[in-house]
């Protein structure tokens, strides 16, 4: 806040004042020492005054300076007055309670007399024009505006400080002043609805706060009150909270003496303790600004805005009257990234912060109307004067004044040259006309020429070009460099605001139905821009180089970020990227990388961040819910650096695909290879390294629209490229066959039969036979010769099933190729056209089917005539089957030998060829059980049982071989057929209980030690006569050696001891006995024992093999050979090596073996002189 100027106490005596802002304009400020009251009516043009021991109204005309007087008709001296809110209605009050209603515009005086019995202090108009007073009787009285009472209530002290107000009831809005508040006895404040004004509300605060001083209505329902001690307080009105204090602080440590509220600011002043305090009323708790007055000593009065909130004044207790700029006119510019704003009335500073540069202060001569800024000048001015300065390096310079012939109402500079817009027109001239080189007529130029029936609205100017549009919708470029007009363009309606981007190469206007457009001048194209708000004040375009399709338009409340998208694969295109909401009174006034720079109506700037460019914050510490917000605002600015740092945070598969599309979108193909092979998506990385050196950009365009899926642009785009014949080559690959037929009319002809062929399959496969047919027949070339082999079976497979068989048969047998045969074969097969299908089967050499199909038609002698070359076992069942039914048995058995149904075969030679020889043989061979089965009833039949059990065993029918074996006495037969097959443990249990009924020990111990049952088998083997005794024995050791059990071996061993019988058995069988035990080391005892016996008798080849057999064992067990049994097997071994030595002619290893055995001669007692002779005779 600055100071303007003050009025010191001298000029009031030293006095308080009493002081009013003229309303509307507040040019004037009405201020008098000893004055009762005064007040300015509603629209500012008339202050009435009323004095001190006068009758008299005193009435000033704004407009002509001079004043009147009103006689009042009433003798009491008066002590209020107020002019209405709405209407020219002036209401007077006297000491004695009289009143006078004054209506200025038609003269008439309507005194009311006793409308109070004591003094009128107070009073205040509503909207409805109803007039509520209050005075010292302690009464507030309601009147219209003829001056009759309405409402009258009594309050319990006097009223003061009266206001009528809107209170919204919680079940509807008001949409009148329905309330009034006042204060009673400085202590309470007092709300009642004039439709119920008997049941008040008090509130009553706290004795700390002190008396209310003053008290203001704001907001929404809110009211704000100042106490005397310094202390303000916020409270609600609403129905259901009515009195809570919402805010609440001690701003003034002694004492508070006024508060001033301005809706148009959202500003609320307190003053006290010779300091004014200024709080945003969105945000009480935030101080905008404090001022300190520290020469006035006595004490501060009262607070006043502006109805425009632009100047606030402060009268002071010693009588004195400070005004201070509180909201300047935002009038900003800018160039480039230089700004020029004013800061003062009187003063505007040039800056660039981007740049780094110190701000400059320019001081200038009047208020200024505009501002404009360019690369060396400043031009300010009002109405048709503009001051122009040169900006240097060593500071400003003031350079002219221009006098216009109209009033300007906005400027642009050039490097060289300003416009000026006024009255319609547009006057371009050089800023300083002392340039060097400048021709004449190139010094001024005044638009439109005077032909031109129409007004410039609007106009700006850039490096190269002056462009304005007009009231018609015409917007000229006016090339500078040329001195002439390079391009035009016709809207519909007229253009009253234009912004061009820093280069010229876009454009956008605003047009009178307040609809934005982007417009390009080099192709002539207009671009709306989406969702553009009526309420839009400007548009800002983005100066930071490396985003030249951002801009921003603005109004009062919010900021909308656009994008042009120049260079997309669905073209160029505007969208809207976001908003962000903007503080209140902020004009934009650069937009720097999303930084956007705004002038307040302080005279200061302020700098806010784009909400769609929280990207360039700092990522760290960010959710992923977070990070993928930024990486869609990066896409849609078209910042893809930016998104691949956002990607490698996020490593998210769908946030790398998220940008490979959108540089796809935005033909950025190098990027979109960069991010496809940084996701390892090889396939598409090759396609675009193919297509990356393409010039042509609809055919660059059509191929990325492919890639992303829209064949249809794809199409469109090709269509419009320098090959179109790329969408005929798109629509083959993606199988849409009908746009293809369609393009290659266009297109390549020759390519239709090509197309026709594969549509026709397509249509095939969904069951489209007819248009199938007609597209195979046109598929058909006449020249190549493998296509045209494709679509003729394609006739013939579609005549067929459309019902001509006789053509497509016909087609078929000529047909080359087997598998269309085979295929049409099936089609007649399903058709039940079964001697078609046949013949077609047969013609195709597949046999098999053929010989099925005539089956099926009971065309036997054709079957016969194929089955030699029929493979299936299926086909010669059902022809064997025909066959047996005709009684031809031998045809059909070799039939169903070709079927391998063997029982079948079986079947026939028993039953019908008597043939069990054949029969028996396939048994054998082929181990059927159906067939044994068969073949055993035979058998049975004959009588030949043994053969019948035989048969019945293979046919696991073991139970009826043991019935048959039992009646028949064959149990001998049954037992040697059951012993050599896989056979249950209950099967040989029952031979062996036969056998055991039948006292045949050995064969029943024989089954019982398969059947596992060890003890009774021992004890068969045991009973065994003599005749089977050696037998019997070894069947023992078998079965004690599986069993191994003790006992039974104890048993065994006792038997062949003798101890049983007396009579001991042959060593061998407990040499055998301790084996099967794998008792080694007794065997090996035993063996030695068996093999002196055996050498002692002579039999030395019987030592030997028991010894060798026992050394052999020994050795595979790992067991110590004994070293007798080892000495033994040496001599025996030497004695059987000699007649072998001697018979091959090596007498002298045989006479070495003699020498070895004559030296152990005792253990050949039967041998001892043939060895003795053998050594005399050998020739040395």
């Amino acid at each position: 806040m600055k100071r303007v100027f003050s009025l010191l106490e001298k000029t009031w005596l030293g006095s308080p004042i009493l002081f009013t802002w003229q309303k509307s304009s507040g040019n004037y400020l009405a201020a008098t020492g000893n004055c009762v009251a005064m007040d300015w009516d509603k629209d500012g043009d008339i202050l009435a005054v009323i004095a001190e021991k006068s009758s008299c109204i005193y009435l000033w005309d704004a407009n002509t300076n001079k004043t009147s007087q009103l006689d009042s008709g009433i003798r009491d001296q008066m002590s209020f007055l107020l002019w209405a809110k709405v209407g020219s209605f002036l209401a007077v009050g006297t000491i004695k309670g009289n009143l006078l209603i004054y209506n200025h515009q038609t003269s008439r005086k309507i005194p009311v007399l006793g409308k109070h019995t004591k003094r009128i202090t107070c009073g205040c108009w509503s909207t409805e024009n109803l007039l509520a007073l209050g005075g010292e009787d302690k009464i507030i009285t309601v009147s219209n505006q003829e001056g009759d009472t309405i409402r009258q209530t009594s309050v319990r002290s006097e009223p003061s400080h009266m206001q009528f107000a809107t209170i919204k009831t919680s079940d509807q809005s008001a949409a009148t002043e329905n309330t009034i508040s006042a204060v009673i006895g400085k202590k309470t404040l007092c709300i009642f609805n004039i439709n119920d004004p008997d049941c008040p509300i008090d509130l009553e605060f706290q004795q700390r706060y002190g008396s209310i001083v003053c008290y203001s209505w704001f907001g929404d329902g809110y009211i704000m009150i100042g106490f005397s001690r310094g202390i303000f307080v916020a409270i609600s009105t609403y129905f259901q909270e009515i009195g809570h204090e919402v805010f609440q602080t001690r701003n003034h440590k002694d004492n508070l003496t006024s508060i001033a509220v301005s809706q148009t600011l959202n500003k609320a002043a307190t003053c006290g303790d010779n300091c004014i305090k200024i709080h945003d009323l969105a945000e009480l708790k935030d101080m905008y600004a404090i001022v300190n007055l520290d020469d006035e000593n006595k004490g501060l009065g009262t607070l006043s805005w502006t109805d425009d909130g632009q100047l606030l004044a402060l009268s002071t207790q010693r009588g004195s009257l400070h005004i201070f700029l509180t909201k300047l006119p935002i009038l900003g510019a800018a160039c480039s990234t230089r700004i020029a704003y004013l800061t003062s009335l009187l003063e505007v500073t040039v800056a660039n912060l981007v740049e780094g540069e110190t701000p400059i202060t320019v001081s200038v001569d009047v208020e200024p109307n505009f501002i404009a800024v360019g690369l060396y000048h400043l031009a300010v001015g009002m109405n048709n004067r503009a001051w122009f300065y040169v900006l240097g390096e060593n500071g400003v310079k003031k350079l002219k004044d221009v006098e216009y012939l109209g009033t300007v109402a906005s400027i642009c500079l050039h490097s060289d040259y300003a416009s000026a817009l006024f009255e319609g027109k547009v006057q371009l001239h050089l800023i300083e006309s002392e340039i060097s080189n400048a021709q004449e007529e190139r010094e001024t130029r005044l638009f439109p020429a005077v032909d031109d029936k129409c007004r410039i609205l609007c106009h700006a100017l850039t490096g190269d070009f002056l462009i304005y549009g007009t009231d018609t919708g015409v917007i000229q470029y006016f090339y500078i460099e040329d001195w002439q007009y390079v391009n035009d363009y016709r809207h519909p309606v007229g253009v009253k605001k234009i912004f061009p981007d820093p280069n010229g190469t876009k454009l956008i206007f605003i047009d009178e139905k307040s609809d934005g457009f982007v417009y390009c001048p080099v192709n002539d194209a207009t671009y709306e821009i989406p969702d553009f708000s009526p309420t839009i004040k400007g548009v800002l375009w983005e100066n930071w180089p490396m985003d030249k399709g951002v801009f921003i338009a603005y109004d009062d409340d919010k900021v909308y970020t656009y994008v042009f998208h120049k260079d997309t694969i669905q073209g160029s295109k505007v969208i809207l990227a976001g908003s962000t909401k903007v503080p209140f009174s902020h004009k934009p006034l650069l937009l720097y990388n999303g930084e956007l720079t705004c002038q307040t109506e302080s005279g200061k700037i302020n700098s806010i961040f784009l909400s769609t460019h929280g990207f360039l914050h700092s990522l760290k510490d960010k959710s992923p819910n977070e990070l993928r917000q930024m990486l869609a605002q990066t896409l849609m600015l078209k910042r893809f650096s930016d998104a691949w740092d956002i990607c490698k945070i996020l490593n998210d598969h769908a946030a790398w695909n998220d940008l490979a599309k959108a540089c796809l979108h935005h033909m950025e193909v190098e990027f979109a290879i960069r991010v496809y092979r940084a996701i390892g998506n090889v396939g598409i990385v090759m396609s675009l390294e193919e297509i990356k050196g393409i010039e042509d950009y609809n055919l660059l365009a059509g191929h990325l629209a492919m890639f992303m899926n829209d064949f249809n642009l794809a199409q469109d785009l090709y269509l419009a490229s320098s090959c179109p014949v790329a969408a005929l080559e798109m629509r083959r690959d993606l199988q849409h066959w009908d746009s293809a037929l369609q393009l290659a009319k266009r297109l390549a002809p020759e390519q239709i039969p090509f197309i026709s062929k594969e549509y026709a399959i397509q249509l095939e496969f969904t069951g489209d036979y007819v248009n199938a047919l007609g597209h195979y027949e046109k598929g058909i070339t006449g020249e190549n010769t493998e296509h045209d082999e494709v679509c003729l079976a394609g006739v013939a497979q579609m005549s067929i099933r459309m019902g001509d068989i006789r053509r497509g048969v016909n087609q078929a047998l000529k047909h080359p190729s087997r598998v269309l045969k085979r295929d049409c074969g099936a089609i007649l097969e399903n058709m039940k056209q079964f001697s078609e299908a046949a013949q077609l089967y047969e013609k195709g050499q597949y046999y098999d089917k053929a010989a099925s199909v005539y089956i099926r038609c009971k065309n036997w002698a054709k079957v016969g005539e194929l089955l030699p070359h029929v493979s299936s076992p299926k086909i010669h069942l059902q022809y064997a089957k025909a066959k047996e039914a005709d009684g031809r048995y031998k045809e059909a058995v070799l039939a169903y030998e070709n079927a391998k149904q063997w029982n079948s075969v079986i079947r026939i030679y028993l039953d019908h060829l008597n043939n069990p020889e054949k029969a028996v043989s396939i048994v054998r061979e082929t181990q059927s059980l159906d067939g044994a089965k068969m073949v055993a009833r035979f058998f049975l039949q004959l009588g030949d049982y043994g053969s019948a059990i035989q048969f019945l065993v293979m046919s696991k029918c073991n139970n009826e071989a043991f019935t048959l074996a039992q009646q028949h006495n064959k149990m001998e037969i049954y037992a040697d057929i059951i012993g050599s097959e896989d056979t249950t443990n209950e099967d040989y249990q029952s031979i062996a209980l036969y056998f055991e009924g039948e006292k045949r020990h050995f064969q029943a111990g024989k089954f019982f030690l398969l059947c596992g049952q060890y003890s009774r088998a021992l004890k068969h083997f045991l009973k065994c006569p003599s005749s089977e005794d050696n037998m019997a024995i070894e069947m023992a050791i078998e079965t004690v050696g599986q069993a191994k059990d003790e006992l039974l071996t104890s048993q065994l061993i006792d038997h062949l001891m003798g101890e049983s019988d007396g009579l001991p058995k042959d060593a061998k069988y407990l040499f055998r006995l301790y084996m099967a035990l794998k008792q080694y080391r007794e065997a090996a005892r035993t063996a030695i024992i068996i093999a002196r016996e055996e050498q002692s008798a002579g039999n030395y080849r019987n030592a030997h093999d028991v010894l060798f057999s026992m050394y052999a064992e020994l050795k595979s067990q790992k067991i110590k050979i004994p070293s007798e049994m080892a000495t033994n097997l040496m001599i025996l071994h030497s004695y059987i090596l000699v007649k072998i030595h001697v018979k091959n002619g090596d007498h002298m290893k045989g006479a070495r073996m003699l020498i070895r055995v004559a030296n152990n001669i005792s253990k050949f007692p039967s041998r001892k002189y043939c060895v003795k002779s053998s050594l005399s005779t050998r020739p040395p």
